[in-house]
């Protein structure tokens, strides 16, 4: 298998956990929002944004955004994944592969207020 194909299924197994992703213009719309105050939001890792479709168009998943506003707590999370080395694309996959644990996934637990269970598990990956 070549490094495109690989490449390729990686992104078609992020594009299956997480389900819907909005451009940038999108998210700016759904938070009532310019587009530069939504590069903002991403260039402050309050949400991440990644290269997804043909052509490629940074897209930030819509589990991140909650009732027209981006999900509580959710860029410290992102900055407890960065913490432990995960690439924005990792950081992603681990937000919304579900944990029994939990129960769900956790970018469902920030959307439901239950941040201090998914930051307890973002904590102990570096472990």
């Amino acid at each position: 298998m070549d490094a495109d194909t690989r490449t390729r299924d990686r992104a078609e197994a992020l594009d299956a956990l997480v389900g819907e992703w909005l451009s940038v213009p999108d998210v700016a719309d759904t938070l009532a929002l310019s587009v530069s105050a939504v590069r903002g939001l991403i260039r402050s890792g309050q949400i991440i944004a990644l290269r997804r479709g043909d052509p490629a168009v940074l897209s930030v998943p819509v589990g991140f955004l909650n009732g027209g506003a981006v999900t509580k707590k959710l860029g410290g999370t992102i900055s407890l994944l960065r913490d432990q080395r995960f690439s924005d694309a990792e950081a992603v996959r681990w937000l919304f592969t579900p944990d029994e644990s939990l129960p769900g996934t956790p970018v469902q637990a920030l959307r439901e207020n239950r941040a201090t269970e998914v930051r307890r598990r973002a904590q102990a990956l570096g472990f």
